[in-house]
């Protein structure tokens, strides 16, 4: 199961985030050596990529937003936020934190498909994956495995803004899946789709995104940094990360800034 040197380099950087929390770290161990997972991701990007001629919808992607959503989970746990299931008193921050890692990792297998529909299509084919990693990881605790993976499937169902979520966690998994739209997503398929169709401006948007940032912010928990080239970029912002921050139950803790490099840049929230 040959992984690219950018695939690796997510992952270490996640196991880093983890050290501290045994549990979630087994859970990626686990996720990183499945190899129908593995197969799912690529050949999904296969699709999204020289059949689409969208942007990456692969393991890269799915490595990234897991990435994000751990960061800004931890981030919530060190300012006294606690998650919808600590709220609610019906499981752990370990718990969300698995339903997170899991929904990052497979929220877009459904790409392997199409694009209309991919959420539902990503939970369908989530499920067997899902249910093999708790088990790995549970196997005595049902109950933690049924809640862990409904909550998952809220998560993965979610992400694309189009339908209600409820829960802090699935509002995460929706900022952390906006927030990867730097350029490295758009550079494959800027290469390979030169003749002009309907939504390229996404394309060039993600490319004109150098850096986008997530640490402590001043005013609340989460603060996004976007730095792009170019004003183009500010559609990206617009039209798809603010838009996945403004339906999801954890806007309230995000405070958002924007700029082309060089200025100032522009509040969102």
């Amino acid at each position: 199961m040959k992984k690219s040197v950018k695939e690796l380099s997510i992952e270490s950087k996640i196991l880093r985030r983890l050290q501290h929390n045994p549990t979630c770290l087994e859970l990626v161990h686990y996720l990183f050596a499945d190899e129908e997972l593995q197969e799912l991701q690529d050949y999904a990007n296969n699709v999204s990529i020289k059949r689409l001629g969208y942007n990456d919808h692969g393991p890269v992607h799915m490595r990234q937003v897991a990435g994000n959503a751990i960061k800004m989970l931890n981030i919530l746990q060190q300012a006294g936020i606690r998650t919808s299931l600590e709220q609610e008193e019906i499981g752990t921050f370990e718990d969300s934190m698995c339903a997170v890692i899991m929904a990052g990792l497979m929220h877009d297998l459904g790409m392997s498909i199409g694009r209309q529909g991919h959420e539902e299509m990503s939970v369908i084919l989530a499920q067997p994956i899902i249910d093999r990693a708790l088990m790995h990881i549970f196997p005595n605790d049902l109950r933690r495995r049924v809640i862990i993976k409904s909550l998952t499937t809220e998560c993965i169902i979610g992400h694309m803004s189009s339908r209600k979520i409820h829960s802090i966690e699935a509002g995460i998994i929706l900022i952390a899946d906006g927030c990867d739209m730097t350029k490295g997503r758009a550079r494959i398929p800027m290469a390979i789709n030169t003749t002009p169709r309907v939504g390229d401006i996404h394309k060039y948007s993600a490319n004109a995104i150098n850096r986008i940032g997530i640490h402590r912010g001043d005013r609340k928990p989460i603060r996004i940094d976007v730095e792009m080239s170019g004003d183009v970029g500010f559609f990206q912002v617009e039209e798809v990360l603010l838009t996945k921050i403004d339906s999801s139950p954890a806007k309230q803790f995000v405070e958002l800034y924007a700029g082309v490099q060089g200025q100032e840049p522009k509040c969102y929230l």
